[in-house]
């Protein structure tokens, strides 16, 4: 178990970013699919475009919901011994700017805190930023919870 601790610890404070990754129409039409929510402004390129956003985009949700794929994309060193990680939740979402269809979005998580919750089981708190590539503010922020089990 210390080895897993020491680990995560070792990653406090150390902001990683995550490669680019591409939301383009069809990615939001079946997030659309997914979880029934069709509004306009997400699927309709000329009634949106006639929005402040210009044209069409992403679900704030569907932004949030790639954070997994995000962190698998970002280069960090494995944890050793982990049996199972899994999310357990988020203390705090902000959708802060919209993700036009075509955009790259990317990660930056940094590690706040690690704490062992009980026995074998250790809880780590990220905040998280989601660019947009040459966006001048983040999609989203959260602070991230997520819990390792050895």
């Amino acid at each position: 178990m210390s080895d897993i601790l020491n680990a995560l610890l070792a990653e406090v404070g150390i902001a990683r970013h995550s490669q680019w990754l591409s939301i383009d129409q069809a990615m939001i039409n079946r997030f659309a699919d997914a979880t029934l929510d069709y509004q306009y402004i997400h699927l309709d390129p000329e009634r949106a475009a006639a929005t402040p956003f210009g044209g069409t985009v992403a679900h704030g949700f569907l932004t949030l919901s790639l954070l997994p794929r995000l962190m698998e994309i970002t280069a960090r060193p494995p944890i050793p011994q982990v049996r199972m990680g899994v999310n357990y939740g988020f203390d705090r979402v902000r959708f802060i700017a919209p993700v036009r269809s075509g955009s790259r979005v990317r990660a930056v998580s940094t590690v706040t805190s690690v704490e062992q919750r009980q026995p074998g089981q250790l809880q780590q708190i990220s905040d998280i930023i989601v660019e947009i590539e040459g966006g001048g503010k983040p999609a989203l922020t959260a602070v991230w919870l997520t819990q390792f089990f050895a």
